[in-house]
């Protein structure tokens, strides 16, 4: 099993910037797919961006592909979401998860095993 948490969140102007750092507990996250989601009020949690096992590749929803960038550090056992060019839309709980088999390409959330407590993000007009 692995532990996941999240930190990183905070509140920014719109066209600013945020990194979102996932860092693991009780396993390697080598061994796993890693994917960022968030959870707007009143909406459902979505898919923003995934991680292959080594890194190599990466995937994003289209609202925010060119602006956010995921990244693996496997020998920290830490993820990270690069956030910029940010706006007001962006704003919500971001929560990192992990897939234990490895699917590249993974959007749904339900296909994720274990998952972190989440780091708010919001965005100023």
């Amino acid at each position: 099993q692995v532990q996941l948490v999240e930190s990183g969140g905070g509140l920014v102007q719109a066209g600013g910037s945020l990194r979102l750092s996932c860092a693991a507990s009780g396993r390697t996250l080598r061994m796993y797919a890693m994917g960022w989601f968030r959870q707007a009020p009143g909406k459902e949690r979505e898919f923003v961006a995934g991680l292959s096992r080594s890194g190599g590749s990466t995937y994003y929803a289209d609202s925010v592909k060119g602006r956010f960038t995921i990244s693996r550090d496997n020998a920290k056992n830490t993820v990270y979401l690069q956030m910029n060019s940010l706006k007001p839309e962006d704003t919500a709980v971001y929560y990192c998860a992990a897939d234990f088999q490895g699917r590249i390409g993974e959007r749904r959330s339900i296909a994720y095993d274990y998952w972190g407590q989440g780091t708010q993000v919001t965005v100023s007009s």
